[in-house]
This record gives structure tokens, sequence and C-alpha cells, in this order.
């Protein structure tokens, strides 16, 4: 992107709509100083009038310098003038995707998203529908893109348990040949890439709190492979390009989130809590419930991609909040916020449950000056009244949770 020099930083102004007309009119220009005709009108005209010399000088000398700006206008690459803030989002009509969306169009920016829809939803983001800045695309990331962008933001794939272990090999596809896809487009038009990925690269972690620079634990052919091990590629995938083809990559390893927005049957632990305690349902807990987790809430991981992006740090970096409760705590903290009577039922551990899962934010703090700064509860609630909205909006679509046991190995305890 091009961005030195005050005729540059004009050119980088200039919306891209009206890009065509500056080609357009700098061709014209640009015939006409090759036959000498506008430029020669103006010297005669002057020594006519004024008889001066000086000004016949000064105006070949002004001539000389649009000649070269013409040239230099025509000669360069059209996605070099990109508009500073156009914005590609993949997955951007799902939990996470809608909120960075909202933030970049508040922030003046144009974004364009793109999703096929199979987690992401488009009520997520209609209200943008019409915006002049806003542009919705339905296209699988599988597939080839043709755009000009200054920066990629990827987070097109399931995340959620039982959405991305529903098609393995799909879930393969999006975080491997949809990174390619989308790492060959940064390349082309020389945009910069954010790639969205989890704490599940740690696998079932052996190292707590997990820092950036702890390789992981992780099952390759169990049943959550599909999506640890497609992010893990992908992380490889962009550190290749970034050594190789010179493209500026981010990567974010994002831990457990939450918020409005997030579907009603994901199957994730703060979705199932609390419709199944805002409808009398038991709270399912697989395993014992001493297993723990950090969430954080959705504007705080928003802030912190945008600030990763923004940034100079290539490495990864983890998004989370390092306020560890077990499961069976936060199961009890939403039946007390919902004010449910419901009881907790204690179910079978499901294969490969990663026991304890904290972040090391101590990079992020130091490089970005990001930390989560939305209290858990103060989170849930407003996480808790968008639920019970939802409710209301699909009443005769209720969510139904059914629990299923867990996959166990043989001669071997594993946790999901």
């Amino acid at each position: 992107m091009v961005s030195k020099g005050p005729l540059l930083r004009l050119l980088t102004a200039i919306n891209r709509r009206r890009m065509k007309l500056l080609m357009g009119l700098a061709f014209v220009a640009y015939v006409a100083c090759e036959y000498g005709l506008f430029f020669s009108f103006l010297a005669n005209r002057s020594l006519q009038e004024n008889g001066d010399q000086k000004v016949e000088s000064r105006i070949e000398e002004v001539s000389l310098v649009i000649y070269f700006v013409i040239y230099f206008v025509l000669r360069t690459p059209f996605h070099s003038f990109h508009i500073e803030g156009m914005y590609l989002i993949t997955g951007g009509a799902g939990f996470v995707g809608s909120h960075l969306t909202d933030k970049l169009m508040m922030d003046g920016h144009e974004v364009t998203v793109v999703d096929n829809f199979f987690t992401g939803r488009k009520r997520n983001v209609e209200h943008w529908i019409g915006h002049e800045n806003f542009e919705l695309i339905n296209h699988d990331v599988v597939e080839p893109l043709y755009i000009e962008v200054d920066q990629i933001y990827h987070l097109a794939s399931p995340a959620s348990p039982p959405n991305y272990m529903y098609n393995p090999i799909k879930t393969l596809k999006t975080n491997t040949i949809g990174t390619l896809n989308m790492l060959g487009l940064a390349k082309r038009v020389g945009a910069r890439l954010l790639l969205a990925s989890t704490s599940e690269v740690y696998g079932d972690p052996e190292v707590h709190p997990q820092n950036e620079d702890y390789w992981g634990h992780v099952n390759p052919i169990g049943p959550r492979a599909c999506y640890d091990e497609g992010k893990r590629v992908a992380e490889t995938m962009c550190y290749a390009y970034m050594k190789q083809e010179g493209v500026e990559v981010r990567v974010a390893r994002i831990f457990n989130t939450f918020g409005p927005r997030m579907h009603m049957n994901d199957g994730r632990v703060v979705s199932n809590f609390i419709l199944q305690a805002l409808q009398g349902e038991p709270l399912t807990v697989y395993g014992p419930g001493t297993q723990t987790r950090a969430f954080q809430y959705v504007s705080d991981l928003v802030n912190g991609l945008v600030a990763l992006m923004n940034s100079n740090v290539s490495s990864p970096v983890n998004l989370g909040n390092p306020e560890e409760h077990t499961i069976l705590e936060f199961a009890q903290l939403i039946k007390k916020l919902v004010g449910s009577g419901s009881e907790i039922q204690f179910l079978s551990e499901a294969q490969d449950d990663p026991q304890k899962r904290k972040p090391d934010i101590r990079k992020a703090k130091l490089l970005l000056g990001w930390e989560p700064v939305v209290p858990l509860e103060e989170g849930l609630n407003k996480a808790i009244h968008y639920f019970r909205k939802e409710l209301e909006y699909q009443a005769n679509n209720q969510y139904i949770p059914k629990p299923k046991p867990a996959r166990m190995k043989k001669g071997r305890t594993r946790h999901n």
C-alpha cells in the first residue's frame, strides 16, 4: 500500500470509486502532453500577454513535473492506490466477525464481508446492508477470491466442536485451502493478513498457563483434530508465505469468547448453560466439572484483533482472559445470574477435552497495550439478555440440548 509523500497520501485518500475517472483523466492529459497541445497553448498565451521569458521557463518546469506525475499514475499497478481502510473479513457474518464488522464500519472504513453462511447468519450484519461502505458477498473461501483490499481478517471456519466435527473434511479444507487462497490474495494485492487462530493449537496442555512459545499437546487423529490441526497448519502456511513471499501476517490465538450473536445451538459451554438455565433444563457438565476455562467478552477480543492487525507484531499473540474458572463454578454462576432453579447434571467426559485452559497474555499487554476490560458478570448479563430475546424470536424453534455419551479411548481416560 502506497503511503509515503504528500502526493501519495493524496492518492490513497481518493475514493476507489473515483479511481477509474482519475485514470481516464490522466490518460487524456498524457496524450495532450505528448502532442504539446496543452502546454504550448499556455506558453504562447503567457508570452503574448507578458512578454516574459521567465514565465515560459516556469511553465516548462511545471509541465515536466506534471508529465512525470502522469507517467507514474499510468505505470503504477491499480492495487497500489488502495484507499487506506478497505478491509475484507472472511466469516464476517459469524459471531466474532459480525462484531468486528460493526467496529470497522463505525470507524469509517470500507468493509467487505465474505461468508458462506454455514455457521454465519445474514441477520448479524443486515443492519449494514445498503450502506455505501459495506458489501456482503456469499462466497466460500475454499474457492479463490479476487478483490482489492488493504487488510484481510481471516476468520472463516466453524469454531464450536459440534459444528467443526459435523463435517471434518470441510473444516480441514476451510482452514487449509481457504487459508492458502487468502494468503494468495494478500500476496497479489499487497495486503496484510490476520489469521484468527485458536487456543486449540495448544491441545490438552501440559504447560499452565499457556504462552505463545508452547508447542502444544494435540491428538492428531482425535475427533477435534480437524480443527486443532487445521489451525496449526494454517499458522504454518502464514509463516511460510511471510518468509518466502514477504506477505505481512498477524496470528491471533483466540481463547474462549462469548457474547451476543452466539448460535443458540453451537454446543459451547456458555450457550449451553445459558439456554438450559433459561428453559429450566438441567445444566449438563461433562465430567466432574473441574476442568478450567477462561472466558472473554467479544468486544474485548475485537479490540485485541484490531490492535494486533495494526501493530508490528508478526509472531503469534494470545488473546484471552486470564481469569480462570472451573466449569462447575461457571455453571453455578450462570444459574445465579439467570435466577434459574435448574439442576446440574454430570455426564461422561468427552474425548480430548482440555483439562486446563488459561492464556498467558503478557505479550499482548506489553506489545499491544491490550487486556480484557469487561468483567465476567457484566458480559454474561449481556449474553443472557441476548439469549432471552433470541428465545422470543425463535419461539417456534426451541433449543433442547441433547447430551451425547463421551467417546472414550480404551485403556486410557481422555478428556474433551
